[in-house]
């Protein structure tokens, strides 16, 4: 599943990009998670957006012709990346093998997009309007078959009874927590930053904790 931008906040939909406006519109996207994470949708203008990507606003009009369209755009990224992971396992998938391949995947965009994961939260816990689209029944059933894909491990034997619906929940929640809540964390432990090592050893011990909860040895 992915957010589709509208077809009127970005310009040239379907051509395939230039270089130069790839990374111009990567340039823009990373300066909008920035202001966007520290000031919200509505806090944020297109000029500070250019400013700090060092593009006249004329030119960021030219990528994303208004703020819900770049706003979307930032989403989308998260999301795609989120979604691709998870669309990869099957019924035929070793759980112990998926269950670590995934977590640690969504460590990684935690440490990599800790600022887009921020941005996804925020747009949930203000009602999550702009996503929607995203929330679709095509999302509920898309939902429904990674579920289903633990309740076929499950039914053969290869893992313990527990609610699919609630380890999705249990997945995606501790780790995005990493992003999410780098500060609570970093002040509980005495840090100033999470480091690479840092996450890499979260990781073990997510890994370690939601495979034995689900009757599984962890993989080594």
């Amino acid at each position: 599943m992915t957010l589709e931008v509208p077809a009127h906040s970005a310009h040239h939909a379907g051509k395939p990009a230039s270089r130069i406006r790839q990374k111009n519109e990567e340039t823009i996207i990373q300066a909008a998670e920035d202001e966007f994470a520290r000031h919200g949708f509505k806090g944020t203008s297109m000029n500070t957006i250019a400013l700090n990507a060092g593009l006249p606003k004329a030119n960021l009009h030219y990528y994303f012709t208004n703020k819900l369209g770049l706003y979307i755009a930032v989403l989308s990224n998260i999301l795609e990346l989120w979604d691709s992971t998870f669309n990869n396992l099957t019924a035929e998938d070793d759980p112990a093998q998926a269950l670590t391949k995934y977590i640690r995947a969504k460590m990684e965009f935690s440490r990599r997009h800790p600022q887009a994961s921020r941005i996804f939260a925020m747009e949930i816990i203000s009602g999550g309007e702009c996503l929607n689209e995203y929330f679709s029944q095509d999302y509920r059933a898309w939902f429904a078959g990674r579920a289903g894909v633990f309740q076929a491990w499950i039914d053969a034997g290869k893992m313990d009874p527990v609610d699919p619906v609630h380890l999705i929940f249990l997945l995606w929640g501790s780790t995005q927590h990493y992003a999410d809540f780098s500060t609570q964390i970093c002040r509980v432990t005495g840090r100033t930053r999470l480091t690479k090592q840092d996450f890499e050893e979260a990781s073990d011990q997510l890994t370690r904790i939601i495979l034995k909860g689900c009757g599984l040895t962890p993989v080594h």
